[in-house]
Order: C-alpha cells, then structure tokens, then sequence
C-alpha cells in the first residue's frame, strides 16, 4: 500500500506549530467541581472545563483514585459521537482519568452544537477553518491540565483513542503511553472511496455534494493526516488495526507503523469490546507496573 505513504504538507510543521502557538497564549482557566454522583469510595469525579483555542471552553469528566498519589493518567480522547463515556469505575481505582468532550460534543457545545453524520467536514474547505484544528487544539489542552495537577505522576500520561490520540501524542512530548486505533484521516483520499460507512462516508458524501470543492478538502485532510505526526512521537505506543478483511488491516496500517520512529505494538482488534479492553488494560497496567489489571467482573 506504497501509496498510502503520501507527502506531507510544504508548511505542516508551521501550521501546527501556530496552532500550538496559539493555544500557549490562552491560560487553561480550569473549572473543577465535585460530581457526587459518579463519584464512589475509590475515586471522585469531577467535572471539568478547561479553555482551548476560540477561545472555547471544553468539558471533561476529570477523576482522582482516593489514595496516596500520584498517580499514572489516561486521557480518553473520545470515539465520534456526541457523547464521551465517563472512565469505567475500574481503571478510576487506580489512574487519574479524563474522558474529554472536545467543542460541539454533549456538554461543549456551547456555542456550537455538532452534527453527526457532518462533524468531520466541518469546515474543510481550509486548514484554517476546519473544526478539527480546534478539536486537536482540544485534546492538547487536556495534557497540559494534568501536568499542572500534583495527583498526576507526569512520567506516565497516557492517550488512548482514535487518529486524535496519535496526534496529541505526536504535539505533546510529555505523553508516555499511546494506545490507537486510526481511523479518521489516514490515507482517506485512497480509503474513503472503498467504504460507504460512517463516518468516512462523510467524505464521500461531500465530494458527491460538492465535487469542485473535493481537492481543497483532500488538502486539508492531509494536515491531520497520523502518518505526519507519527515521527513526532516519542510514547510507548501500541496502533490497534483490523483483521485481513478490514478496510484498516495490517497490511494497510503498515506504512503508519513504518513511520514511527522506534517499533510499535501492532495489536490486531478482535471486534471484542471484552476482549479488546483486556488487551489494553493489561498493556497499560503492565506498562505502569500495575501488575495485574482490576477489570469489570464480567470480564474476569
């Protein structure tokens, strides 16, 4: 799938580093309050609102192991959707969590409100205007709050999500631990085509919609392309792919595993939500010397 391996943008690095820039000048200006009823004898919950770039305030379930800290940290970048599930009581016994709505999503969308299917072509005629460059902007945010936070043990932030979580870990040196599963814009121009499935199929419908507008569209999706962030990474990481039949095989995956810097886990999904999030409890429980994972009962 050599031709997945595309160029970057002649101005990528500038282009993120303004938007970096950008979110710097902004103070986070954190609002944290108690949420009693998610909260438990082994951990509180919180909810949090942090400021990202706009400026926009973005909401958060933030929550803190009771215990002797710190702690190690996963911040859950969200699949695409309207809601982000609160951490599973479980991994909130023993990490600091945030499960992070980033701007348009349920509880951040003030002023403005998502639609799905419609998020990802957002304004994506330009770079500049496309609503990911907010939502990127977004998940950095929530690396720096937990840097500020002394419950956090700051050598071991983790990331776990979709294309979001690479990226952020790729603008965010301090993320140590990155657990993936791209999806959104790796190799879009020669995937979306091969797929009818939301979302990507919101790419296709926006070149049906508007095709004089396609190419402009397919240059900004280069900009957030993974395969560019990927020799920026420096954490631990682990890119979760399909089987053989999946559009995201190993196969296709290859030329993003290729460019990290330093060999990665390649864990191929085995469409268990069970036993997915055995792998990856373990992983991360193993990575931050947690020995064996507490998992849903369940699960066990």
């Amino acid at each position: 799938m050599s031709n997945l391996a595309v160029p970057a943008p002649a101005d990528f690095d500038a282009y993120w580093a303004n938007v970096m820039d950008e979110l710097a000048a902004l103070p986070p200006a954190p609002e944290v309050t108690v949420n009693q009823i998610r909260s438990s004898e082994l951990s509180t919950v919180y909810d949090l609102y942090l400021t990202s770039i706009g400026p926009y305030r973005i909401y958060a379930f933030f929550s803190i192991p009771k215990g002797e800290g710190p702690f190690p940290a996963i911040i859950h970048t969200g699949g695409y959707g309207s809601v982000v599930h609160i951490a599973p009581p479980e991994e909130r016994q023993r990490y600091v969590t945030i499960a992070l709505r980033v701007r348009g999503k349920r509880l951040a969308d003030q002023p403005f409100a998502a639609a799905f299917p419609g998020l990802l072509t957002t304004g994506i005629d330009s770079p500049q205007s496309y609503i990911y460059r907010g939502i990127v902007a977004d998940c950095c945010r929530a690396v720096d709050f937990l840097l500020t936070r002394p419950e956090v043990d700051a050598s071991k932030i983790a990331v776990v999500g979709d294309d979001l979580a690479l990226i952020t870990a790729a603008l965010r040196p301090q993320v140590d631990a990155l657990y993936a599963s791209p999806g959104l814009f790796y190799g879009m121009e020669q995937l979306a085509p091969r797929t009818n499935a939301y979302p990507i199929e919101e790419f296709n419908d926006y070149t049906r919609s508007y095709p004089d507008r396609a190419a402009a569209m397919w240059k900004t999706v280069n900009y957030f392309n993974p395969l560019h962030f990927a020799p920026k990474v420096k954490a631990e990481t682990v890119l979760v792919t399909g089987n053989e039949r999946d559009m995201f095989s190993p196969e296709v995956i290859a030329p993003l595993a290729n460019a990290f810097g330093k060999p990665v886990d390649q864990y191929v999904s085995l469409h268990s939500g069970y036993k997915d999030g055995v792998r990856q409890a373990t992983w991360l429980a193993e990575r931050y010397g947690l020995g064996t994972p507490v998992l849903p009962p369940h699960w066990s």
